[in-house]
């Protein structure tokens, strides 16, 4: 970490307040501050039990390599290290479902219903997910994959108001199909 902002962060964590150049103070006394790191992140791709505790072997190295990259004042002030197992695919396919909920809202305001598979949902959360940078990919994937083919339906007039969108698989790929409003008798 810079010592600019490490020296921001202490001056946070000692003094509860913040000054700038012009001596400008922030009051920070009843602040929570949540600081995330993927510093030693590869000790624990390999190192959890098959029941998803991390074993103390990764733990402890995980650990050495934030005493390595942080100065001991500084880690001395936080009140707390919380090590997170990697993310396993259910937890990718849930966070696929609650990312396709915003698309989901945002077509309910069309009156368009949108409809995902769970072998959709699956094929969608497998190339989206990554040991190393965890669900963040996954944005950019449903983008690509789901959200620009709706975004050329509704531009051409595919799919108007009362429409359905299916997202299923077929034939190993991800097919994405256009249904238009039931006509009233």
């Amino acid at each position: 970490m810079p010592a600019t902002c490490s020296n921001l962060l202490l001056q946070v964590l000692d003094d509860g307040r913040l000054t700038d150049a012009q001596e400008r103070q922030v009051d920070c006394r009843n602040t929570v501050v949540i600081m995330t790191s993927n510093i030693g992140s590869h000790y624990l791709l390999d190192g959890v039990t098959a029941d998803g505790e991390i074993t103390p072997d990764a733990r402890g190295k995980v650990m050495a390599e934030l005493r390595g990259h942080f100065r001991p004042e500084f880690l001395n002030r936080v009140g707390d290290i919380v090590l997170f197992t990697p993310l396993v695919l259910p937890q990718i396919e849930r966070i696929v479902d609650l990312q396709l909920q915003g698309l989901r809202n945002r077509l309910a305001e069309r009156q368009i219903q949108l409809e995902i598979t769970t072998e959709a949902e699956r094929l969608i959360a497998e190339p989206g997910y990554d040991p190393v940078y965890g669900a963040r990919p996954l944005r950019r994937h449903i983008a690509l994959e789901v959200e620009i083919r709706v975004g050329r339906a509704l531009r051409s007039g595919e799919i108007t108001a009362g429409g359905k969108i299916e997202v299923s698989v077929d034939n190993g790929e991800l097919a994405v199909g256009y249904s238009e409003a039931a006509q009233a008798a």
